[in-house]
């Protein structure tokens, strides 16, 4: 337990820093979960197109809500925002910011790097 606390401390610490990097408070900064929803939500959540997309996978059908997934990791994420894959397109910094992106990777990988 100790070392998880350890851990989220020092992603964010990170975090903050990156945010102080860009000119932005960790104060004014909304959570990794409220950016999802404003940034990502209209295509991956509940009735989001990209959730009836990735439920169709013949791998794994529960991929579907990228919150419910255990399996992701930030780096993952955000060279898939950066990239894109598949139906997805790319998310220039212009639409999420770096700051932006690393709490919605961090949300979704749940601090998995």
């Amino acid at each position: 337990m100790r070392t998880r606390k350890c851990k989220r401390s020092a992603v964010a610490m990170l975090l903050a820093a990156s945010l102080a990097a860009e000119g932005v408070s960790a104060a004014e900064s909304p959570d990794g979960k409220a950016i999802y929803i404003s940034r990502c939500g209209m295509c991956h959540q509940t009735i989001g197109m990209a959730v009836g997309i990735l439920s169709r996978r013949p791998d794994d059908a529960s991929k579907g809500l990228l919150e419910d997934r255990k399996d992701l990791a930030a780096a993952f994420v955000r060279t898939v925002v950066r990239t894109g894959i598949a139906n997805m397109p790319r998310i220039s910094r212009g639409e999420v910011s770096d700051p932006e992106l690393a709490l919605i990777a961090n949300y979704l990988s749940r601090g998995k790097p």
